[in-house]
């Protein structure tokens, strides 16, 4: 299906004055070209959030400014520059250090898009530059609900970048205010609509991994902030099979990169991380992708952040536990005074400091941290 079956979405604002977060990259590029399009006033802001200087190999932030002037220039919109690298220190990359000096695995991307994207941006949006809407390339919905008069928070229609487990826990308060542009779309079409437009970045590859990491090896760059304390990696017998360069580099579920192929003694199976020993600082692995310790039949949970506040418990719902992890039907109830998830089936390779985002059909309801993990539940 042609991305040219899709009316344009929000001619209904018409005129209306919206700030759109331009990256540089394709989605925010035809977000761009989308709202124009509708008759909304558009001003661009392209937001800087890592200083380069200290980590000069790390961004690509002065190609991305390039591109997203150059997009700009072929649409006639403005584009303004704000640097939020002190917010982002402060409210996501210190939060980011203590989890991994505590044997976490955080999501650095969800904390910065409620504390930079759709917190200190819409309110610089808002406040200074005085809109009524912002907009990113966030592929998501929103949906208002007459009836009860709030805003909800859906998947976008491609459910291979479906981005509402990213923007789980921004503020519900926010969202009647957020444009979504190509939410309806699937990736190929939004290609296709950017070479439709003559954009430069129809053909831009998609940024992968952590923002201020980039492409550059994670290793090197934690090290530059947190010692690596290296460790005995051992199988849950307790034999000691190999040695980790530091618990902060590992996470549960991981198969490569442990270097303990080879061994003579067990099934044969690639081996996985299945738990840290924080207190002995060794990394327990077991093998086999069917291996029972792999799996967590609930977890625990701290810092719930739910759009439309915390829902009646018990909930029947479905959960992630991760990004890409599949759908995982649950129940989500207070146990012992805990929030917590009990899966209907174990789910594999839960990971503390990692978000669990709850969903009913296409809503996406919120989530909380995972605090602890548990292989059975009384």
């Amino acid at each position: 299906m042609s991305a040219f079956d899709f009316a344009i979405p929000y001619q209904e604002l018409h005129g209306k004055h919206v700030v759109l977060g331009l990256s540089g990259g394709v989605d925010s590029s035809v977000s761009a070209a989308l709202l124009k399009a509708a008759g909304l006033k558009v001003t661009a802001l392209f937001m800087k959030n890592w200083e380069e200087d200290d980590t000069p190999t790390v961004c690509a932030a002065a190609q991305d400014r390039q591109d997203a002037q150059a997009v700009c220039d072929i649409l006639g919109i403005e584009l303004k520059t704000i640097n939020f690298a002190a917010e982002y220190w402060d409210r996501v990359f210190e939060h980011f250090l203590e989890e991994y000096a505590a044997g976490r695995t955080p999501n650095p991307d969800i904390l910065c898009n409620k504390e930079i994207k759709f917190k200190a941006f819409f309110d610089y949006a808002v406040k200074v530059l005085h809109a009524d809407f912002i907009a990113t390339g966030h592929y998501a919905l929103r949906s208002f609900n007459a009836a009860n008069g709030l805003t909800h928070l859906l998947r976008g229609l491609d459910p291979n970048k479906d981005q509402s487990y990213f923007l789980h826990a921004i503020d519900g308060a926010v969202l009647p205010r957020v444009l979504f542009p190509v939410g309806h779309l699937l990736k190929p079409q939004v290609r296709e609509l950017a070479a439709h437009y003559g954009l430069p970045t129809a053909r831009k590859k998609d940024s992968t991994g952590i923002c201020f990491i980039g492409e550059k090896r994670f290793h090197q760059f934690l090290e530059q902030y947190l010692p690596a304390k290296p460790g005995d990696i051992v199988t849950t017998a307790g034999k000691v099979i190999g040695r980790h360069d530091g618990l902060m580099f590992a996470t549960i579920g991981q198969r490569k990169g442990l270097h303990i192929g080879g061994q003579k003694t067990g099934s044969g199976e690639a081996w996985y991380v299945v738990s840290k020993d924080i207190a002995r600082n060794q990394l327990i692995v077991a093998q086999g992708h069917g291996s029972e310790e792999l799996y967590f039949k609930a977890v625990s949970l701290i810092k719930p952040t739910f759009l439309n506040g915390l829902p009646k418990l018990p909930l029947q719902c479905a959960c992630k536990v991760r990004y890409r992890a599949p759908d995982a039907p649950c129940t989500l109830m207070l146990h012992d005074n805990v929030l917590t998830a009990v899966f209907a089936q174990p789910v594999l390779a839960a990971a503390a400091g990692q978000s669990a985002v709850f969903y009913q059909g296409e809503e996406c309801l919120g989530g909380a941290i995972i605090d602890r993990t548990f292989r059975s539940i009384n």
